[in-house]
């Protein structure tokens, strides 16, 4: 065998690599953040993290032990700038803190958000405290999410949900079904805007409609937390 020269190339520190912590079963999130990101020059690197099939309080909270071994799979060559923990539900049962936390054990990132986060930060951006809220999810994860906004400062005096706690089915309802519920909910006068919940709803293609149809913001969970890490990454 040859031993053959080689020579390394430097890291750039200005494009630090951004995570992104993914659940076994969403089917939507990857592919809205290659869309949001296509072309930015920070890498994106996806760990997964094992999640129940269907949504429940129990199966939320029982997440957050997975959060840190989750997180330790990502590249360690470099810090990270940011990395989100992707589920909007679990992380208003665990706490964004919380969440933060457990990724900061075993990854080096200086910033960690969450759809969670996300929304309440571009809420802010755009002067936004009552919210329509359109959900997949079933009773009790429900009350958990508003009760997680409230303590935020945004309302949600408008709520609907599909009521659906298998991931398979949240993941295929259709993007005709999201426009025509997100429009019902969000056309009330009493709200400033409409926030889909959830980063297996495949809500990408259908936010710019309903959005025009309303003439309000719309803004959803993976919408949110892209612009949320784009952010917080150029703020670095």
């Amino acid at each position: 065998m040859t031993h053959l020269p080689y020579r390394l190339d430097a890291d750039d520190p200005a494009v630090p690599p951004m995570g992104l912590i993914v659940l076994q079963t969403d089917e939507t999130l990857e592919g809205d953040m290659r869309h949001y990101f296509a072309g930015a020059a920070n890498p994106i690197y996806v760990t997964r993290i094992a999640s129940a099939p269907e949504v429940s309080q129990g199966s939320l909270a029982a997440m957050k032990g997975g959060i840190s071994a989750a997180a330790d799979l990502l590249p360690k060559a470099r810090p990270f700038r940011v990395v989100g923990y992707g589920c909007t539900s679990a992380s208003s049962v665990i706490g964004s803190q919380a969440v933060a936390e457990q990724v900061q054990k075993t990854c080096k990132t200086a910033e960690v958000t969450n759809p969670l986060r996300a929304a309440v930060a571009y809420a802010a951006h755009k002067g936004i405290s009552r919210l329509a809220l359109l959900s997949p999810y079933v009773a009790e994860v429900n009350e958990t999410l508003r009760s997680a906004f409230a303590a935020e400062g945004i309302e949600t005096p408008v709520f609907g949900s599909f009521g659906v706690a298998e991931e398979e089915k949240v993941v295929r309802i259709s993007a005709r079904s999201l426009i025509d519920a997100a429009i019902n909910l969000g056309r009330d006068d009493s709200v400033q805007g409409v926030f889909m919940s959830c980063t297996n709803l495949r809500t990408w293609g259908v936010i710019d409609e309903v959005s025009q149809m309303l003439g309000k913001p719309v803004l959803s969970s993976n919408q949110a937390l892209a612009w949320h890490m784009a952010q917080l990454n150029s703020a670095g």
